[in-house]
């Protein structure tokens, strides 16, 4: 059964396993299903990083490799892919950050961005019929405080491998927004959703009402 502000067809695909992805979307009352895409984004990244890609260009690209993936499966979906990068100039050089692969990394991530204003750029795009049929790219810009070493590790204790979800080694759903001095962008494409621009492009593809 179809939700009073959205279309019966096409189906709403979310090719991610992020819970705040998810519940962006839940929030603004779609009606979707999501599937994990298993991409090799590490090679992805090596591969931009060599040829000198963009940061916003490699966030469409994965969001582009993540949505391919399961739109070769259902073609008749609507499906939404989206990625998102951490990008800050650290000492004279633009330094890409990954999410961590455990605590220690978490906390380096935390070290590195304290008291510098930093970018998330944050890809999404569509797929339907076999072809990309629309994109959009947000960056967001936060500063963090310069938060002291005991913060630091009382929010590592208070959160856990919850952070290690996260680009940025932190959630601004959750107490990680005390480490802000400043946030600028769509609260929504923070978390991974530029949400606005997708909701504008499914009402003009009429999967909700104008």
């Amino acid at each position: 059964m179809s939700a009073p502000l959205q279309a019966a067809a096409p189906a709403l695909v979310l090719a991610s396993a992020s819970v705040a992805r998810r519940a962006v979307l839940e929030g603004a009352g779609l009606v979707f299903t999501a599937q994990a895409s298993a991409v090799d984004e590490d090679a992805i990244k090596q591969a931009a990083r060599a040829e000198g890609i963009p940061a916003a260009e490699t966030a469409l690209m994965l969001a582009d490799a993540k949505a391919e993936r399961i739109a070769q499966r259902l073609p008749e979906a609507l499906v939404i892919g989206a990625d998102q990068m951490l990008v800050a100039e650290i000492d004279g050089t633009e330094r890409w950050f990954d999410k961590p692969p455990d605590l220690d990394a978490a906390r380096g991530h935390l070290h590195a961005l304290r008291g510098r204003q930093h970018r998330l750029v944050t890809a999404i795009l569509c797929w339907r019929h076999g072809r990309r049929v629309w994109q959009h790219v947000a960056e967001p810009r936060l500063r963090m405080r310069d938060v002291s070493d005991a913060f630091i590790e009382t929010y590592l204790a208070v959160e856990g491998s919850r952070l290690l979800t996260s680009v940025g080694a932190y959630r601004l759903e959750g107490p990680g927004v005390q480490l802000f001095a400043a946030v600028e962008g769509e609260h929504a494409a923070v978390l991974g959703v530029p949400l606005l621009a997708l909701l504008d492009f499914l009402r003009d593809h009429g999967v909700l009402l104008r």
